[in-house]
């Protein structure tokens, strides 16, 4: 099997975009580029379809590794036939393959292994024929020294019990069982039921269900339990069931030698094939609900990125805290700083009337526009103490998540920017930054330390940390950045660039001043042609004299712009925005060999709106101000809220107090919801109905006010 039909096999993808795809992807085109500038070439193929065949093709390239991994290890064992060499070249099934490969596997001496150096195989062999009535008679001619009849009968079922193991049928249909009718159950572990860390796992002390259905929350939930030592997990299928199906494919008469296959196949799936398979269907549940948890994280993390810009303005961000103070920075357009200091609006210290003199100097003094509170300790305290300054000036107030701020001011980029100040003081810019622009500041942070999804600390991690990168360079794409602004953490996720392209970049941009063009990008030290198609595209470059270089056209394609604007008698400047004069331009007159219909039905929209930023505007949002802390809320009262994290279970909603509250999946709306992302998204603004209050655990129960 071709490598592109192993991959239309599992994806349905047309047979040509895949080919296409796959030469785009060896020719090293970024799957930001293929997806927006190749479409005619792939058949309009999103971003998920390109990753998916880049995945598959990755599993075909390993498949076919393993195999000549497999063939090389049993020809040095002069054991590969014709037909087995041909069943292995064959498959491209990964567990099929290994069953195949179980025989001549090296593995530690084994109970078969001991009985065939005693000169036992025949005798299995005669067993297995089931040809013969008095087994007892045959077993005496392989009586030796002190091994007796029944010693001699037990090698012999040892060496049958290891072909049972090794038999594909059996495998096969043990496989189809365990996936379709396995329960798994975990039992509290006795000596630690009264243990206090042990009581939020108390659902699972006596809990058992499907494995194919259970939601994939709960099977990692089980696991943490099992992991920290709380409960002991099985899976099990019916056993009668299971020793059925395996004689059916062996015992074909009711004899002695029957009895012994009996005895060997009920050693077999106890000791070899109960435990094998019911761990390997346990990992592939595992897999699948790391695969859905991590969907979660990436949806959460891409919605968290693309949050509300403020954009340009000159910000003072707060970082609130009690006895150390409230952190406190001016930031100019650009989000460098211009001021640090402490204010003690709060307790011990009472410094209110200071306080309020303090901000309202600075607000003057720096001409600030807009204030930004990070929402961690102290948040709401400090945001209603903002409230109550009389100001000389219309000033927004905005309450800012502070996820993942203290590991971004202790991080090595934290302290290359901000060299001279402590992490008190970074972590205040970002809360500042984070208002102004949060996907430029939030990918300086390893996006596992944000926390917007669930049990990340118990997925492949691995896997996670490769998704939540191709979420954040999908993100990062979408969106373009500011060629003489972004820095260099930012630069980095753009298509084609890299770490190294991008400290390139913004080195050459403090040694040469601003980029003037697209073009100049060019002139980046080792930033060849290659990436500049790869990149170009997604950077801005702001007020250049080719405003094309401030849009997502991509600089191959600005010809076929001024060809279109020639056509209508006017220049590329007038062309843009200009939507009566593009709503002219036919599309079948500039379709070429290099361009199709799908290429330049995105060129006329991108000139309709040229570099429009995909995000909304940032708004303002207040919580209750009668609700401070836990014990303030109520049984039927109705809040607004923010949303700030989903998960498979239901979203949690952001009160304005330190506990979040649940909204369960079945209180999202009225009927049925298989996916919580198809009702709410993450920062959304909501307003819930509290259910139950349960101080002592630190609960909240709510439902979605509809």
């Amino acid at each position: 099997m071709k490598q592109q039909e192993y991959i239309h096999q599992h994806s349905q993808i047309a047979l040509s975009g895949i080919v296409a795809t796959l030469n785009l992807l060896q020719e090293d085109c970024t799957i930001p580029f293929i997806a927006r500038y190749r479409k005619d070439k792939t058949g309009n193929l999103d971003e998920v379809a390109i990753e998916n065949i880049e995945k598959l093709a990755k599993q075909y390239t390993e498949i076919d590794k393993r195999k000549s991994s497999i063939l090389k290890s049993i020809e040095e064992q002069n054991a590969l036939t014709p037909e087995l060499k041909a069943k292995i070249e064959t498959t491209f099934d990964g567990q099929i393959l290994e069953d195949l490969y179980l025989p001549f596997k090296k593995k530690k001496k084994t109970k078969a292994d001991a009985a065939r150096e005693k000169g036992l195989e025949p005798l299995a062999k005669i067993i297995m024929s089931q040809n013969h009535q008095d087994i007892s008679t045959v077993v005496t001619r392989f009586l030796q020294d002190d091994l007796t009849p029944e010693l001699a009968l037990q090698g012999a079922r040892d060496i049958i019990a290891e072909w049972v193991n090794e038999h594909l049928g059996i495998r096969r249909n043990l496989r189809k069982i365990f996936s379709r009718k396995a329960i798994i159950s975990s039992k509290v572990i006795k000596t630690k039921r009264e243990e206090e860390a042990a009581q939020k796992y108390q659902q699972y002390f006596d809990w058992e269900e499907t494995l194919s259905r259970i939601p994939s929350h709960r099977l990692l939930a089980m696991l943490r339990a099992e992991n920290e030592g709380f409960v002991k997990i099985t899976v099990k299928i019916d056993k009668e069931e299971a020793l059925e199906m395996m004689a059916s494919f062996l015992i074909k008469n009711n004899n002695e030698s029957a009895f012994q296959i009996e005895q060997a196949i009920n050693d077999a799936y106890k000791r070899l094939l109960e435990p094998a398979i019911s761990n390997e269907v346990l990992q592939e549940a595992k897999d699948k609900a790391d695969d859905k948890a991590i969907v979660i994280f990436a949806e959460n993390l891409q919605q968290l990125l693309l949050a509300s810009p403020l954009g340009e303005k000159r910000i003072l961000a707060i970082d609130p805290g009690y006895r150390t103070g409230c952190k406190v920075v001016c930031l100019d357009e650009k989000g460098d700083i211009l001021h640090n200091e402490t204010i003690y609006p709060h307790a011990p210290q009472n410094e209110t009337g200071m306080a309020m003199k303090k901000i309202k100097s600075l607000v003057q003094s720096y001409q600030i526009e807009a204030i930004s509170i990070g929402n961690g300790t102290a948040s709401r305290e400090t945001e209603s103490f903002i409230k109550r300054i009389g100001f000389d000036r219309d000033l927004q107030v905005f309450v800012v998540s502070e996820a993942g701020a203290s590991i971004y001011s202790a991080s090595k980029i934290a302290r290359e920017e901000f060299p001279n100040y402590d992490v008190t003081v970074r972590g205040a810019i970002s809360i500042g930054r984070r208002l102004a622009d949060p996907l430029a500041e939030l990918v300086k942070i390893e996006p596992q330390s944000i926390g917007v999804g669930q049990y990340q600390h118990d997925v492949n991690a691995a896997k996670l940390k490769e998704e939540l990168e191709k979420t954040v360079i999908k993100t990062v794409n979408a969106v373009g950045v500011n060629l003489n602004t972004a820095s260099q953490s930012l630069l980095r996720f753009v298509s084609g660039i890299g770490e190294k392209m991008a400290e390139n970049i913004v080195q050459f941009r403090s040694k040469n001043g601003a980029f003037m063009s697209r073009k100049d990008l060019k002139k980046v030290p080792r930033l060849g042609e290659k990436v500049y198609q790869q990149s170009a595209a997604f950077v801005r470059v702001k007020n250049a004299n080719n405003p094309l270089d401030d849009s997502a056209v991509h600089p191959e394609s600005y010809p076929l712009v001024d060809a279109m604007a020639k056509s209508l008698g006017i220049t590329t400047k007038e062309l843009i925005a200009n939507k009566e004069k593009i709503q002219q331009i036919k599309v079948e007159q500039f379709v070429n060999d290099e361009i199709g219909k799908l290429g330049i039905q995105d060129i006329l929209k991108e000139l309709e709106k040229p570099g429009l930023d995909p995000r909304k505007s940032s708004k303002v949002f207040s919580f209750d101000e009668k609700i401070k802390k836990m014990e303030d809320l109520q049984i039927g009262m109705i809040l607004p809220g923010i949303v700030n994290n989903i998960t498979a279970f239901g979203c949690f909603v952001d009160l304005g107090i330190k506990e979040s509250g649940l909204v369960h999946i079945s209180q999202l709306k009225d009927g049925f919801v298989s996916d919580v992302s198809e009702v709410v998204k993450l920062h959304q603004t909501v307003e819930v109905k509290v259910l139950e209050v349960d101080v002592a655990r630190k609960r909240i129960q709510l439902t979605m006010i509809l």
